[in-house]
């Protein structure tokens, strides 16, 4: 089942991991895989555009596996009634939480007025999540940057928080902790050059008790999220998620208190087996490819590690459009490896 019908929670669980909006990355496919790995971590589609919900596929755009909950659907844009309307299909269609994109960088983004250029535009922000939760009952969140281009203060974004603070109902702020250079860097640089600066973070956290202040950037090992948990309340992870993604393994034990034990490699891989069979079968143009190229990095590690990753991403293998080269695959790690 793709398209939920079922009504919102009406008390979000705890935002205390997530998984980053990752465009071309966090998909219905990648999700699907995570929420096997984690029960408890939010996961964030990839940013979509609030047009393309409204005059394009909804259904191609929001539409999600049963059991990926919590998830969140990621809107981009800097129209509040485009927003709104945008906001209302998600929930609709059983998202938990609608989050605006204040963040991104890229030259595409920058180009219709949005992402992290909306950062010199706060009203207009305001505007933009007033209408969303306006039109919705589930939450309604901001991710953004610390600044934009030079803006290296700290008041830069303490201004841009508390001015969402009183004019909007927003109180969820997930803050990537770098600025977002619009000139002379690219997406990828501007996930990297820019210096991290946490302590911004925390800071906001000091200034602002009553806000829900989540942590990005640059986080790749479970000692670096507890020790941040320790200045806020919640610690996004992009990246590594998506290359390492058994990083999330002992999430639920770490910090959500959930002693149940971590799934096993080898049900992993017969659940994601099982469900690329369903989703080919399902007619509506998934192949192999566009589940096995989500985890390439699930064998992180182990030996015969580079093995699955060249089966899963061998093109004359995968045109077979068979999801038993995932079992295959499999088969070489397992053996190379001893299991407890």
């Amino acid at each position: 089942m793709e398209q939920t019908t079922f009504a919102p929670q009406t008390q979000s669980p705890s935002r205390r991991l997530s998984v980053a909006p990752m465009l071309d990355w966090t998909d219905r496919h990648y999700r699907y895989m995570a929420r096997q790995i984690s029960r408890h971590t939010w996961l964030y589609s990839e940013m979509i555009n609030a047009g393309a919900i409204i005059y394009g596929d909804a259904q191609r755009f929001l539409m999600f596996n049963e059991g990926e909950q919590p998830v969140a659907l990621q809107l981009g844009g800097s129209e509040p009634a485009d927003l709104a309307q945008a906001a209302k299909a998600a929930e609709q269609y059983g998202y938990n939480e609608v989050n605006l994109n204040c963040g991104c960088p890229s030259p595409r983004v920058q180009k219709g007025a949005f992402g992290a250029c909306l950062m010199n535009e706060v009203d207009l922000v305001a505007d933009c999540l007033n209408a969303m939760q306006d039109a919705v009952q589930i939450p309604v969140t901001v991710k953004h940057r610390i600044g934009v281009d030079r803006q290296t203060e700290y008041q830069t974004v303490a201004d841009f928080v508390g001015t969402l603070q009183r004019k909007t109902a927003c109180r969820t702020f997930i803050v990537h902790a770098r600025n977002a250079w619009l000139d002379g860097l690219s997406p990828k640089e501007n996930r990297e050059v820019p210096p991290l600066k946490y302590e911004y973070v925390y800071r906001l956290k000091q200034e602002f008790p009553d806000l829900e202040i989540l942590l990005n950037g640059g986080v790749t090992t479970n000692e670096e999220i507890a020790a941040h948990l320790q200045h806020v309340d919640g610690v996004m992870v992009g990246r590594e998620a998506y290359h390492n993604p058994m990083i999330m393994r002992h999430w639920d034990r770490l910090f959500y208190q959930d002693d149940r034990a971590p799934i096993a490699y080898a049900e992993l891989v017969e659940r994601i087996y099982r469900y690329s069979q369903t989703q080919i079968q399902a007619g509506r143009g998934t192949i192999l490819r566009h589940i096995a190229r989500h985890t390439l990095g699930l064998m992180h590690g182990l030996k015969n590690a580079r093995t699955w990753r060249r089966m899963l991403s061998d093109a004359n293998l995968l045109k077979d459009n068979d999801g038993t080269l995932i079992l295959q695959a499999w088969a070489e790690v397992e053996k190379a490896n001893v299991w407890e």
